[in-house]
């Protein structure tokens, strides 16, 4: 099937709030197989509301339709598409039921405008809202399916997940299966470049490249008649995924990350982390306290931002900052060393660096960030260029070095400065 998104409200088109609505749909329908070629947002004007509804309805199987089924009068998603199914909106009863006992265990007065929202497309599939006043809907022509949604994403996305989704499956034949592989260290294009000759042989399954901040998903996708059908296709095309990319592949899962993968590791094999940061000011260790268990691994974490405390708190020597400064390899390496000493941990990072936007000149740019790692059997040091906003270069290093801890943990740091 081939659908249309269309995102009502004025305020996405006063760039008021930013359309997430539109990101969740087309990633649901991507990952059942289905084709999204046109997404369209619509101010709340029920004329032009009236022509997207029916230029999206000519060229596209279903139409999903986020917004303006509030209370107010400006809400004219259901009359609208009703209108256009040649439908009228009555009252269903649930509905209003559900609507009332929403305000009364709130113990809140509803207004009457609100029985606006229990009033349907006459024969609709009604979908609950299990999280707000607004229901959904479906309605179904003999030429297109129209999937009405409530605009709050919190609302939008359960509706999705719960409702629309189970329904669209039920309309294919057998199953649509993914499996998702997590990347670090290899940008979009590299990744492609690796994987062009298979991308381009594929058709069921077929595989997605998604680029993050930082890093990579690949979601592989099958469409048969059951999972265990779906996993048989998958195995061979991830096979010859690790086979190409190796170690850059960190974890599976759409919701794995960098960090809980560290942690999961170094619990696994009974290590512990000291992370020393400069330029980050403590994000790796926001980053590993934020996965539950990271009490297990990581004890304690310095934020050196002056070279005092680089000196006090982690041995740095003096002459070292004096004669190289508190952005080098020489610098890192002794912040590394001294993290994993002061902490009394099985591995030390550490992280310096010119984050930007000032700071920097030609011989250490913006950008500039040495990251060192420092274990039994290993002391290295990487330098990295990175780019972007403060916060951009931030993140990204803090995500450079949980892959160096995971690497170490792994026994796969490589030699070179970058990877």
């Amino acid at each position: 099937m081939n659908f249309e998104i269309i995102s009502v409200g004025t305020e996405l088109l006063l760039g008021q709030i930013v359309n997430t609505n539109a990101q969740d749909i087309s990633r649901m329908l991507s990952e059942l197989g289905m084709n999204v070629y046109y997404t369209t947002v619509v101010g709340d004007n029920p004329n032009r509301l009236k022509e997207a509804l029916a230029l999206a309805a000519s060229r596209a199987d279903g139409v999903i339709t986020t917004g303006g089924l509030g209370p107010t009068g400006d809400d004219l998603t259901k009359e609208t598409i009703a209108e256009y199914c040649g439908l009228s909106c009555v009252m269903h009863e649930e509905s209003r039921r559900r609507l009332e006992s929403y305000f009364k265990e709130k113990g809140r007065y509803m207004p009457k405008n609100n029985l606006k929202q229990a009033e349907m497309p006459e024969g609709c599939i009604v979908l609950d809202n299990d999280n707000g006043t607004a229901p959904g809907a479906i309605v179904e022509t003999e030429k297109n399916v129209f999937i009405m949604l409530p605009g709050p994403p919190r609302e939008m996305r359960a509706m999705l997940r719960d409702k629309v989704r189970p329904y669209l499956e039920s309309k294919t034949n057998g199953v649509i299966h993914s499996r998702s592989l997590r990347i670090f260290g290899l940008g979009e294009s590299a990744v492609e470049e690796r994987l062009e000759s298979l991308m381009k042989n594929l058709t069921n399954p077929t595989l997605a490249p998604y680029a993050k901040t930082g890093e990579m998903e690949l979601r592989i996708t099958a469409s048969a008649k059951d999972v265990e059908a779906a996993e048989e296709m998958i195995a061979p095309v991830e096979d010859e995924i690790r086979k190409e990319l190796g170690d850059f592949i960190y974890a599976e899962g759409e919701n794995a990350n960098l960090q809980t993968t560290v942690v999961d590791l170094l619990n696994q094999r009974g290590l512990t982390l000291t992370t020393a940061e400069s330029c980050t000011g403590g994000l790796v260790a926001k980053k590993i306290t934020e996965v539950p268990g990271s009490s297990g691994c990581f004890h304690c974490g310095f934020v050196t931002y002056s070279n005092e405390k680089k000196e006090e708190l982690l041995g740095v020597p003096h002459d070292i900052l004096e004669t190289y400064g508190a952005v080098s390899k020489e610098t890192a390496l002794c912040m590394s060393k001294g993290a994993r000493e002061a902490g009394g941990a099985d591995i030390g990072i550490g992280i310096t660096g010119i984050a930007g936007p000032g700071g920097g000149n030609p011989e250490k740019p913006v950008g500039l960030v040495y990251l060192s790692v420092c274990a039994k059997d290993v002391h290295k040091v990487y330098r990295l260029m990175l780019s972007g906003s403060r916060d951009v270069v931030r993140e990204r290093a803090s995500l450079y070095a949980l892959d160096a801890v995971r690497r170490c943990v792994l026994d796969s740091l490589r030699d070179d400065y970058i990877w």
